[in-house]
C-alpha cells in the first residue's frame, strides 16, 4: 500500500497533523498499536480535557534548546485552537491561570478530531503493530497488516507516561535508528516519593493539602500541595517535579503572603501552644505532627527570640529531599526525547533525514500544567501539517 503520509500515533498531535496534511490534498494515513484514537485526551483534564490555555507563551516550557518552541506557538494559537472547538459548537469555560476545559467531556473533543480527519480523507488503521522501519527513496513500513510506504513519515508517538495506556519508547527508537540523538527521558509533572524516615513522619496525613509556594533549582510554583500515603502531589508539587533532579532538594514555604515571625511576636506573650496556633492557617493534623517532629509545641510565651526566628524560617523553607518520583505511572508528561536541534523548527522535520518529521511529546519541549502539553501537540502536529 502507497500514501503520501504516515503518521505514526493517533494522538493529539497526530491527528492535528493528518487533519492539516489532509486539508492540503495529501493522502495521509495514521498508524496506531492502540484501539481507539486519543486515548491521553480522553483522560486530559480529569475527563473534561484542559485543551489549551489563554496564556501560551515559550516561558511555560521546558527544553534544552527554550527557543525551539517559540515558532510554532505563534504560528498557532490558543485561539487558533478555540475557533475549532467553536467551529464544532463545544461549549467551553475559562477556570484558574488562563485554563481553558470543555463543559462536556474530553469526547467531544476526541470526535472534532475524527470528524475533521473524516472530512479530509484521513485513514486510520488501528491495532496495527509496527514491526520494522527502513528508507530508501521512500519510507517503508512494515506492520502485523501489511507494508505501506511514503514519502514522508511523521512520528507522534508520544513520551513513555500512561504506560496503562499503551505509551511505549517506539519514537525514541526510531529517532535513535535515524541517527538522531535522544534527551535522556525522565517522567515529568509527577508526583514526589518521601524518603522512609519522612513518610513514618507524615504517612497519616494522607489526603490532607494545604497552599504553598513550592520552589525547586529557583523555580516557584503557587497552588496546592497533597499529601499522599507515598509522599507529595498536588499541582505545585507536580510543576516543581519538571525541574527536579534526583538527589536535590525542594522548599516549601507553608505560610506564603504571611509573615510568621509577625505572628508569633504578635502572640509572644499568649499561652496558646504553637500547635493551636498555627492551625489557624494550616490544617490541624499537619500543625500537629509538624511541631511533634520539628519544634516540639508549649505556650508561645515560652519560647525565646531564637527559637521563634528559627520557627518562623523554618515554616517558610520546610526543606524536603524526596526519594525519587512515582515514576511514569503516574506521570502527565514526559522529560527528555528527540533533541530540538536535531529538528528544523519551522517544519519539524529532521536535518539529517529528508521526509522524517517528529511531533509532540516524542519531542524535548515540556510544558507546564494547566494545558500547555495539549497545546504543544496542537501547535507541533499543525506546524508539521503545513510541510509533510
Amino acid at each position: 500500500m502507497n500514501s503520501n503520509v504516515i503518521i505514526i500515533g493517533a494522538g493529539a498531535a497526530g491527528l492535528m497533523c493528518a487533519i492539516n496534511s489532509g486539508k492540503r490534498g495529501r493522502p495521509v494515513i495514521i498508524l496506531d498499536h492502540a484501539s481507539k484514537i486519543g486515548q491521553k485526551i480522553l483522560v486530559s483534564g480529569g475527563g473534561r480535557c484542559n485543551f489549551t490555555n489563554l496564556n501560551i507563551q515559550a516561558e511555560n516550557y521546558l527544553s534544552a534548546n527554550p527557543h525551539f518552541c517559540k515558532s510554532a506557538l505563534a504560528r498557532f494559537t490558543s485561539q487558533d485552537f478555540i475557533a475549532m472547538v467553536r467551529k464544532h459548537l463545544i461549549s467551553y469555560q475559562e477556570k484558574e491561570n488562563g485554563c481553558i476545559f470543555c463543559n462536556g467531556s474530553s469526547r467531544q473533543i476526541v470526535d472534532m478530531l475524527r470528524d475533521e480527519c473524516n472530512s479530509v480523507g484521513v485513514k486510520m488503521r488501528l491495532n496495527c503493530k509496527i514491526q520494522e522501519i527502513t528508507k530508501n527513496r521512500r519510507f517503508i513500513v512494515k506492520t502485523n497488516s501489511g507494508v505501506i510506504e511514503s514519502e514522508s513519515l511523521v512520528v507522534a508517538t508520544g513520551g513513555l507516561s500512561y504506560p496503562n495506556l499503551g505509551a511505549t519508547d517506539l519514537g525514541h527508537r526510531v529517532a535513535a535508528q535515524f541517527g538522531l540523538r535522544i534527551i535522556p527521558p525522565k517522567p515529568a509533572l509527577v508526583p514526589f516519593t518521601f524518603s522512609r524516615g519522612d513518610r513514618e513522619k507524615f504517612g497519616e496525613l494522607s489526603g490532607i493539602s494545604l497552599e504553598a509556594v513550592v520552589n525547586c533549582r529557583g523555580h516557584e510554583f503557587c497552588g496546592e500541595v497533597l499529601f499522599t500515603h507515598k509522599g507529595l502531589s498536588g499541582p505545585a508539587i507536580l510543576q516543581a517535579s519538571s525541574y527536579w533532579e534526583h538527589g536535590e532538594e525542594i522548599l516549601v514555604n507553608l505560610l506564603p503572603g504571611v509573615d510568621a515571625h509577625s505572628i508569633f511576636l504578635s502572640n509572644r506573650q499568649s499561652r496558646i501552644e504553637m500547635k493551636n496556633m498555627l492551625s489557624r492557617y494550616l490544617p490541624r493534623r499537619f500543625a500537629h505532627i509538624w511541631c511533634e517532629f520539628y519544634f516540639p509545641s508549649r505556650p508561645l510565651c515560652q519560647y525565646n527570640d531564637k527559637e521563634l526566628i528559627d520557627a518562623s524560617h523554618f515554616l517558610q523553607r520546610w526543606i524536603i529531599k524526596p526519594a525519587g518520583t512515582e515514576g511514569y505511572g503516574t506521570a502527565e508528561v514526559t522529560r527528555g526525547g528527540v533533541d530540538t536541534d536535531e529538528l528544523s523548527s519551522k517544519t519539524m522535520e529532521a536535518k539529517k533525514v529528508a521526509g522524517l518529521y517528529f511531533i509532540g511529546e516524542v519531542i524535548d519541549v515540556t510544558g507546564h500544567l494547566g494545558g500547555y502539553n495539549l497545546h504543544w501537540a496542537w501547535a507541533s502536529g499543525w506546524t508539521a501539517g503545513q510541510y509533510v
